[in-house]
């Protein structure tokens, strides 16, 4: 009984990792592509097995996995962005007041 759909669309990347958990699972998910592939290498072509569909799913995985590291940087961005704003802000009231 299959009770994990190893299929590229069934991939979804998990929410809200940070630039290191997103390096980690990339690092990860590159190691169990590559054991994969050694694996379909290994096995007679008669043989019943779902190597090449695993390995595109691990493949669409680190691919969504991947765009995060671009979310993280944007969100990071937007925070400092709003932190200088607002000490901007701070700086020009303190200004305006003395």
């Amino acid at each position: 009984m299959d009770t994990y759909n190893l299929k590229p669309e069934h991939m979804k990347a998990p929410d809200h990792l940070t630039r290191e958990e997103v390096q980690k699972s990339l690092e990860e998910l590159d190691h169990k592509i590559k054991t994969l592939r050694g694996r379909v290498n290994a096995t007679t072509s008669d043989s019943n097995n779902t190597y090449h569909e695993h390995i595109a799913a691990l493949e669409k995985k680190r691919e969504l996995i991947a765009g995060k590291i671009n979310d993280t940087d944007e969100s990071q961005q937007k925070w400092q962005d709003l932190n200088s704003n607002i000490n901007n802000l701070h700086n020009d009231a303190d200004n305006i007041i003395l």
